[in-house]
Parts: C-alpha cells; sequence; structure tokens
C-alpha cells in the first residue's frame, strides 16, 4: 500500500514537471520570437545608420543638408503618431508588428535607391511612419512577454536591438570592405528580415489589448507622471540618436581617423550599450533604479563633454564607450516603471512614453546638423551633452521612480 501512494506521487510529480517543462519550453519560445523582432529593427536602423557617410558623400550633402533630409524621420514618426497606439490596440500588437517591420525593411531599400536629397528625403519619411508602427507593437509585445515571466526581462530586450545595431555595424563594415553599394548592402539585409517575420512570427503574443469602456477624447490629457518618464527617454535617446546617426561622420571629420576606421566610434558605443543592458537588471535590483539612472546621466554628458575636448582617436573611441554605457539602461528602465502605472493602462502607458522618447531619437540628429551647420560638429556635440545631466536631475524628482 505505501509503494502505491509513492508510485502515485511519483507519477503526479512527473507530470507536473513535464507540463513546467512544457509551459517553460514554450514561454522562452515566445521570447526568443519577441527577440528576434527586436533585432530585426535593430538590424535595418543600424544598416541605415552604418552607411549615412557614404551617403553624404554620394549625393554630395553638407551638414545642413544632412541636418535637414534627416527632420523627414521625425516627421513621419509624428504623423502616425496619433495612431500607433490605436492601431496596436484594434488590430493587435502582432498584425501591426508583422505589417510595420515588413515595410520598414522595404523603406529601407527604398535609401539605398535615392539619387537626390528629396527622394532620399520621401524615403526617410516613410522610415519614420513604419519605424514608429513596429517600434510601439514590438515594445507592447515586448511588455505583455514580460507580463508572462512575471519578472524584468525588458531590458534584455533592448539588448537583443543593441546587439543588432552591433551586428549592423559590423556588416557594414563588411560591406564597406567588399565595396558594396548602400542598394545591395540595404537588400540583403531586407532580404534576411523577410526571413525572420516569416519564420518568427507564429509565435508571437496574439491577445489584444482591452479598449475601455468609457469615451475617450481623441487627444486626452496625458498622467504627468508618464510626460516626465518621456522627458527623461527624450534627453536619452537623443544622445542614442547622435551615435547612431553622426558617430561616422565624428570620427571622419573631426577624429579624422583613415578609411574603414570611421565605424570605430559607433561599434564601440553600441558594445557597451549591449553589454550594459544586459546587466541592467543585476545592476538595478542592487543599487536601485534612481541611483543607476543618475549615474546614466553622468556617463552619457562627461563621455561627450570628453570627445569633445579630447578630439583624438584613443580619448574619442573611450568617450564613446561611456555615452553606450550611460545610454544602456535608461529607455528599458523609463519603460517598465510606465508600465506600472497605476492610472494608466500597461499599452497606452507605453505608447504616451514611448512616442515622447522617441522623438529625442529622431530629432536629436537633425538638431545636430543645424547646430553643426552654424558652429561646429565639436560644438553640437557639447548641447546635446546637457542632456545627460538633465537626466540626472528630473530623475531625483520622481517618485515613481526608486
Amino acid at each position: 500500500m505505501f509503494e502505491f501512494f509513492i508510485n502515485r506521487f511519483k507519477f503526479k510529480s512527473n507530470v507536473g514537471s513535464g507540463y513546467q517543462n512544457a509551459k517553460w519550453s514554450y514561454l522562452k519560445r515566445i521570447r526568443f520570437c519577441v527577440s528576434v523582432f527586436y533585432f530585426s529593427m535593430g538590424l535595418c536602423f543600424a544598416s541605415w545608420a552604418s552607411r549615412i557617410p557614404d551617403i553624404k558623400t554620394m549625393l554630395h550633402l553638407s551638414e545642413g543638408d544632412l541636418g535637414s533630409i534627416l527632420f523627414a524621420v521625425p516627421v513621419g514618426q509624428l504623423i502616425i503618431m496619433p495612431f500607433s497606439g490605436k492601431l496596436v490596440t484594434r488590430y493587435g500588437s502582432k498584425s501591426i508588428l508583422i505589417f510595420g517591420l515588413v515595410f520598414y525593411a522595404l523603406s529601407l531599400v527604398s535609401l539605398g535607391f535615392a539619387t537626390t536629397a528629396w527622394e532620399l528625403s520621401a524615403g526617410l519619411f516613410a522610415f519614420g511612419v513604419f519605424g514608429n508602427l513596429s517600434n510601439i507593437a514590438v515594445n507592447t509585445q515586448g511588455v505583455a512577454t514580460e507580463s508572462l515571466f512575471k519578472k524584468a526581462i525588458m531590458s534584455s530586450f533592448h539588448g537583443v536591438w543593441s546587439i543588432a545595431g552591433f551586428s549592423g555595424a559590423i556588416i557594414g563594415l563588411g560591406m564597406l570592405a567588399l565595396k558594396l553599394s548602400p542598394l545591395h548592402h540595404f537588400l540583403i539585409v531586407a532580404v534576411v528580415v523577410m526571413i525572420a517575420i516569416l519564420l518568427a512570427n507564429k509565435h508571437l503574443i496574439t491577445a489584444k489589448e482591452k479598449i475601455r469602456s468609457e469615451k475617450q477624447k481623441f487627444f486626452s490629457k496625458p498622467d504627468p507622471a508618464l510626460l516626465w518618464l518621456g522627458v527623461i527617454g527624450f534627453c536619452c535617446m537623443a544622445n542614442e540618436g547622435v551615435m547612431f546617426d553622426w558617430s561616422g561622420v565624428y570620427f571622419k571629420e573631426i577624429i579624422k581617423v583613415p578609411g574603414a576606421l570611421v565605424i570605430v566610434g559607433y561599434t564601440s558605443f553600441m558594445i557597451m550599450m549591449a553589454l550594459g543592458r544586459f546587466l541592467a537588471d543585476f545592476l538595478i535590483h542592487k543599487y536601485g533604479r534612481k541611483r543607476i539612472l543618475q549615474l546614466s546621466g553622468i556617463l552619457m554628458s562627461t563621455g561627450l563633454f570628453i570627445s569633445v575636448i579630447f578630439p583624438y582617436f584613443i580619448p574619442a573611441t573611450i568617450a564613446f564607450m561611456m555615452v553606450g554605457l550611460g545610454v544602456a539602461s535608461v529607455v528599458p528602465t523609463v519603460y517598465s516603471v510606465a508600465g506600472k502605472n497605476p492610472n494608466v493602462p500597461a499599452g497606452e502607458a507605453l505608447t504616451i512614453v514611448s512616442s515622447v522618447s522617441f522623438l529625442g531619437f529622431l530629432m536629436g540628429p537633425p538638431v545636430i546638423g543645424y547646430i553643426a551647420e552654424m558652429t561646429s560638429l565639436r560644438v553640437s556635440f557639447a548641447v546635446i551633452g546637457i542632456f545627460g545631466y538633465l537626466v540626472a536631475l528630473m530623475v531625483s524628482r520622481i517618485k515613481a521612480i526608486e
């Protein structure tokens, strides 16, 4: 009789263990497939960023011209922004993410076809529109996946995006070595992204967000705490956007490095940003969000000021690494805090904060171009460098960040 109960207990335990293993395996597949979409988005943007110096030279653009053209991206983002969250809520983040990423990759290819400033502007406008759709949808998937795991994993998703940025830089270096044009480079990346979409889309989360029953105004006043979180994200992503769009130009025109070494600054930035994002959850658990965000802001500003004061290869490379560490944990942490806002559903809160934050990513680079045209590229980097200290100050005043 005793052996019967023992065997029965073992059978139940094995069944329970098998169920838990199957459930864990399924969750890991979801996490992996969502990560594939983060990677694909990062790869598209990094591919464009790695060829900006070449496209600038091919189209004979000045700093001011490039700054004006880069404004097409935030214009596209601004136009679609009021609708992105509503589309994700109505049709589900899975459908919008697949649709957005397909056309994001196609928009990248259109940049390679550009032979005039107007054609490049039109391509960048579409790049901004579909980039914003993909950004809102993929982060909504990230928040939903994090809720399934019941632990902080958002930083790891953004770490995957950073690895994609690093991979895009390495691929860009290879394309330069092979003397492939931006068009052929972008076509190869687009094919890779399309294959990734086909293979990974079936494991995305299909649930739609609940639409609130009460009638709301189209432009309702957002929660002030979310706006402050958005401003912090804006300051951080302005630094990040500058690194993506102008680090290569800075190394080429200010540091004056030869040939393919122009990509060293961007690559060093991406390596440290990726490393910082994979360490972020551990560091936040140990030292708290507020301390890590304050340190992040200081690192961002200090790094940029070092690159301005010491415009030489080794100091500038170290400086860009500091900026990479500085920006690493800010946006994932801001998104995590926003998702826990007690007054606003997670999806809507994420839309508000990510939209405001991403404006910094898109508007920072064009502003750099205008300031550089009026003064110099070093002065423009110093101006953006102030944003990191603003992050450190604002973090100390927001109660939600502890």
